[in-house]
């Protein structure tokens, strides 16, 4: 379960790290997948999902996540967004990785 702090600051914009539990077979490991939150739908509810995209070497990849899923082990939010006037970021998707630094002021 996530904690409480943590889902108050997931907005757009903000730089986390996803640590999702995947099996494979009879072996469970956790997977670490870093990028920009673009969107957070539904608030707090059973539903909420947030958009999350980052980089796979040299193409953008998007991941829908559950908040409330079991199949997360922990959210870390590694930065938060400079003012974003925003609450769907999907402009990001067509920009270049120097102009998400310029407009978000964060590393992608």
């Amino acid at each position: 379960m996530i904690d409480q702090e943590i889902l108050k600051n997931l907005k757009p914009g903000a730089k986390i790290k996803v640590h999702e539990r995947i099996k494979e077979g009879d072996k469970e490991r956790i997977s670490v997948f870093s990028g920009i939150i673009i969107a957070h739908k539904r608030g707090n509810e059973n539903g909420a999902t947030i958009t999350v995209r980052g980089k796979l070497g040299e193409y953008g990849l998007e991941k829908i996540y559950p908040v409330h899923s079991p199949l997360i082990a922990k959210i870390e939010i590694v930065s938060s967004p400079k003012k974003i006037s925003r609450s769907k970021l999907y402009y990001v998707r067509e920009l270049p990785v120097k102009k998400i630094k310029e407009k978000l002021g964060l590393s992608y």
